[in-house]
């Protein structure tokens, strides 16, 4: 037995413990032969033990890592990339890099490259031991690449090029290179920041190809010991966009896309997962809640063996004040290199740790990155190709869609067919929140595809377009949603792949059939029937208002205003009055939550609006198409803007940090209202504000008498101004603070009138969505943003269309 724990302050304390609890303490603090050296500081490492080094450090005489300073925004996905509102402001430290050798017998530190301007990330070793691949930006480009160099510094040699990054490079075992992406040309749905997803390229770079349809981010692919690939998936369909980022599986090829775990359970990002040798298990970083930043979090070790969704089964090594390691690499379950800010260190399986280098005083603004072994690794199986690269499609065999988590009271023969989605990307985002596309739901637009059909025994036979973001919506005989999918698949060209229900528990064997075999493998795949006379991407301006002003705006209107409902399609600071009114109360939508929700909790079935218009209503009595129209708009997460050209544009913000920022600078709304609304009116902010008809705004119209035609829903306490108790009812709208709120109204009028809104005349799409459009090709290089015509919603099917997959032969 060796000691490695007696650092002197802990000696001195274990001292004045008891006897009983000593011994414990000095037993827990010592290891068998193969324990940790302790390290020296400074810019040096002390040498490892001999155990160490002819046990999990075998074959070892260097570790790598790279020293460099760390990401400008916060957030873990953000290290990579321009802002989007100003392409000049970098994601990414400009502060110099290098890539670096530790001798582990010698502490000598060598580097292999050092770039002074540029930014090193992502090593990665080959399996020979002699080759390193990694990302670069070099000096003077604002690009990662990926780039090759032989480990004793020779050779440097760039393997991609071109305006776009990519990153976290791995090396798979049929010769080719897996790495994420920004060439997939999308952006986070939810902050200033592009997009990186998983593609393949051969060993020299060619023959590049996009393995994931996501629409948001994938991250640090690794290999796994039975030849697929373990990574993480950001994603949010119709649920938190802060909590479901966990770690899946696929094939080298991008076939058999999985969760691997951890999907039902949101508030931590796992990432930067390796299997740990000869153990079946894991080694993640849990990054709480929506991460830290570069992945900072608690080092785990996950075991699969009982399925995804197990939480005993991932045991974090670390204390919660503790969560700042990253990069871990595992070579046993009691050996684990890992990064802490300025150092690298040596875990071991109880999370007690030995630093084994650190930078010096010197080096404040860098942390160090990335430790890993150089040394030769056996190649994982080559898993074959379940591709076809001249198909345009794949096929998905699903066994009974009543089968599954949350399906209480979803019989057999209850669902009728599924409604096919497509959750699209953005090309271009400029919030940390879903406005405009809609009001505390969905953050994307979904395309309506069409219906396929579910047969009696649950079972669906599908052909799907190949890598597309699709998700499913289980819809009853009355075409009603019964489950939402909340989440999305891919298939890739060619595929075949299956699934054993909707939401299936991943330990359940699929369920007893009648027959021998499904229903729906008794013929050929359903090809996706599109629904005649509907929208693929719904607009509510353009679809659903001209449906309540023919039927529900004569008695909902601000004259009228029964049951105190406004359904005109007046603008307010940045939506509608009837589309916030209607998301507020009688449309049940996705929220911006939890995932797998019973069946009927969201969507058409579950929304007022529906029975409203099923012909019960008083005089609303509205044709099928229409019905369809409102019942087809709701299953796509109910949008406002149909259209992402509406992103940061046409939107008067009013929301500050303590309530309405209109009422804090108006005097005459402090003098009339705060008196009885000290901090906020008892009404949603964006139905305040008329800025279509200011004088129809309900700011007005609350405290004016109703002989001056207002709603006198504010009792007076004064007859008008000058009075000590100068609060209330305008009694007239000669009353000057009613003047100077109505003029104050006017001014976001015009300050509306002159940004323009997506659904007002003469509107143009912004810069930053123009300059991106001419990036993707879609626009030309010359194309003249304020005289050359721009057609919104021609240029995002453009856009969508050009991501489409197109068979190679």
């Amino acid at each position: 037995m060796k000691c490695i724990w007696g650092i002197p302050a802990m000696i001195k304390r274990l001292l004045t413990c008891r006897p009983l609890f000593l011994l414990t303490v000095l037993c827990i603090s010592v290891l068998p032969a193969g324990g940790f050296a302790r390290a020296a500081a400074g810019d040096s490492a002390a040498l490892l033990e001999p155990e160490l080094l002819e046990g999990p450090f075998v074959g070892t005489d260097e570790i790598i890592f790279t020293v460099r300073s760390v990401g400008k925004d916060g957030h873990w996905y953000a290290n990579f990339g321009y802002w989007s509102s100003n392409a000049d402001r970098m994601m990414y430290g400009r502060d110099g890099s290098r890539l670096c050798a530790l001798n582990l017998r010698t502490g000598q530190r060598r580097d292999i490259l050092n770039d002074e301007g540029g930014t090193i990330r992502d090593p990665h070793v080959h399996y020979d031991g002699e080759k390193i691949l990694f990302s670069y930006r070099k000096t003077g480009s604002i690009y990662f690449h990926l780039y090759e160099i032989n480990a004793d510094g020779t050779h440097l040699r760039q393997l991609t090029d071109g305006a776009f990054d990519d990153l976290e490079p791995i090396y798979l075992p049929d010769g080719g290179i897996m790495f994420c992406s920004s060439r997939c040309k999308r952006w986070v749905n939810c902050w200033f920041t592009q997009v990186a997803v998983l593609y393949r390229c051969d060993a020299d770079g060619g023959n590049m190809r996009i393995l994931s349809a996501n629409i948001e981010q994938d991250n640090t692919p690794w290999m796994l010991p039975d030849g697929r690939v373990l990574y993480t998936r950001w994603e949010y369909v119709d649920r938190s966009r802060v909590q479901y980022h966990h770690l899946w599986s696929m094939n080298p090829d991008g076939t058999g896309q999985m969760i691997y775990y951890g999907n039902m359970h949101p508030k931590t990002v796992m990432i930067d997962a390796k299997p740990i040798p000869g153990t079946g298990a894991v080694v993640s970083v849990f990054s709480p809640g929506h991460g830290r930043r570069e992945h900072a979090g608690a080092i785990t070790i996950v075991n699969p063996k009982r399925g995804p969704d197990e939480l005993s089964y991932a045991r974090t090594l670390n204390r919660k004040d503790e969560f700042r390691f990253r990069d871990p690499y595992p070579l046993s379950a009691d050996c684990i290199l890992a990064a802490h800010a300025r150092d690298i260190v040596l875990m071991n399986g109880q999370g007690r740790t030995r630093t084994i280098h650190s930078l010096g005083a010197e080096h404040k603004d860098y942390w160090l990155h990335e430790p890993r072994p150089l040394r030769r690794r056996k190649r994982e199986p080559v898993i074959p190709s379940r591709t076809s690269t001249g198909s345009k499609t794949g096929r998905l065999i699903l066994a009974d869609v009543t089968h599954g988590r949350n399906m209480a009271g979803v019989k057999r023969g209850q669902i009728k067919k599924l409604l096919v989605m497509e959750t699209l990307p953005k090309p271009i985002n400029h919030s940390g929140t879903m406005e405009p596309i809609s009001l505390g739901g969905t953050f994307t637009l979904p395309r309506i595809l069409g219906t396929v059909p579910v047969e009696p025994d649950g079972s669906a036979y599908m052909e799907l377009p190949a890598l597309r973001s699709l998700f499913f919506v289980a819809l009853d005989e009355n075409d009603l949603s019964v489950k939402r999918m909340q989440s999305f698949l891919t298939v890739m060209p060619g595929e075949v792949t299956s699934c054993a229900g909707c939401h299936e528990n991943r330990t359940d064997a699929a369920r007893d059939k009648p027959g021998a075999t499904l229903m729906a493998m008794r013929r050929q795949p359903s090809k996706i029937e599109p629904i005649a006379g509907i929208p693929e991407v719904f607009d509510f301006p353009r679809d659903i208002q001209p449906i309540l002003d023919k039927h529900c705006t004569a008695c909902h209107n601000y004259d009228k205003r029964e049951g105190g409902l406004v359904l005109t399609g007046d603008r307010s600071p940045i939506y509608s009055h009837s589309y916030v009114t209607l998301l507020g109360r009688y449309v049940s939508h996705g929220k911006d939550a939890v995932g797998n929700l019973p069946p009927r909790r969201i969507g058409a079935s579950a929304s007022r609006l529906m029975k409203l218009i099923d012909g019960s209503h008083y005089q609303a009595k509205l044709s099928a198409r229409e019905i369809d129209y409102v019942r087809y708009w709701i299953e796509s997460g109910a949008p406002y803007a149909g259209t992402y050209a509406a992103l940061g544009t046409g939107m008067i913000n009013l929301q500050g940090r303590d309530g309405d920022l209109f009422v804090k600078k108006s005097e005459a709304m402090a003098r009339r209202c705060a008196s009885c609304h000290p901090k906020e009116f008892p009404v949603h902010l964006e139905l305040r504000y008329n800025l279509t008809r200011p004088e129809q705004s309900l700011v007005l119209l609350a405290p004016l008498a109703e002989e001056a035609g207002g709603y006198a829903l504010c009792k007076s306490k004064s007859s008008g101004p000058g009075d000590s108790n100068d609060v209330g009812v305008f009694i007239d709208t000669d009353d000057p603070d009613y003047q100077e709120v109505l003029a104050d109204i006017y001014d976001l009028k015009d300050d509306l009138d002159r940004r323009k809104r997506f659904d007002m005349p003469d509107f143009r799409p912004d810069e930053h969505y123009v300059r991106e459009m001419k990036k993707y090709g879609i626009l030309p290089a010359d194309c003249n943003p304020n005289t050359d015509p721009l057609d919104a919603y021609a240029l995002d099917r453009a856009y969508w269309k050009s991501l489409w997959y197109h068979p190679t032969n």
